[in-house]
């Protein structure tokens, strides 16, 4: 490969790095082209999985500001830089990974962050951004109802309390006059 060459090609991995929220390494070997494709094809239009010469990916993610994986680019290495959702791609990854056992996720960088195999799997098991946006909605939703009903139970109770208040006066109108019974009553009592 020419001079010129290698630098166009640390210039387009630079720029990826770039442009990625996130990237994912992996080792390939003993994956068909077919494979490849399919991979390729299950990561949607969220990654661009490219496979990368080891020299030209360090050089380029020191040119990114990107430190910490240099241990991980070894032996034939693949790099799924991701554009949208991290964890939906970590998932094809993974889940293409249990299907295709060739595939070895060696680790990723998220956020400029170098992140080992582990992680990028900690990655894959959350849920995706849309669903915990549901369920953070679901929640908000929720607690606003439980406030509106308790609201909405305050005048419902007061206005129970004046009806039974009410209905008590008409029964026995003293409990207007603060409790005590009037004079004619008192008198009454008295001479009986």
């Amino acid at each position: 490969m020419a001079r010129a060459d290698k630098q166009a090609a640390v210039a387009e991995i630079a720029d990826e790095f770039s442009a990625s929220t996130g990237a994912v390494l992996t080792e390939y070997r003993g994956l068909t082209v077919k494979e490849l494709k399919d991979l390729r094809r299950s990561l949607g239009a969220n990654a661009n999985y490219a496979v990368v010469k080891n020299t030209l990916a360090k050089i380029a993610a020191k040119e990114s500001g990107i430190e910490g994986f240099d241990d991980l680019l070894t032996g034939p290495t693949a790099i799924a830089f991701i554009k949208g959702d991290v964890v939906e791609a970590a998932k094809g990854l993974r889940d293409f990974a249990k299907a295709n056992p060739n595939l070895v996720i060696k680790g990723g960088v998220y956020e400029g962050k170098p992140l080992d195999a582990k992680e990028v799997a900690k990655l894959a098991d959350l849920e995706s951004r849309e669903v915990l946006l549901a369920k953070l909605a679901g929640a908000m939703t929720a607690s606003l109802s439980q406030a509106l009903y308790a609201f909405n139970a305050l005048p419902q109770k007061a206005a129970q309390l004046a009806a039974a208040l009410g209905e008590k006066a008409a029964n026995d109108p003293s409990i207007l006059a603060g409790g005590a019974a009037p004079a004619d009553a008192a008198e009454e009592t008295t001479e009986a």
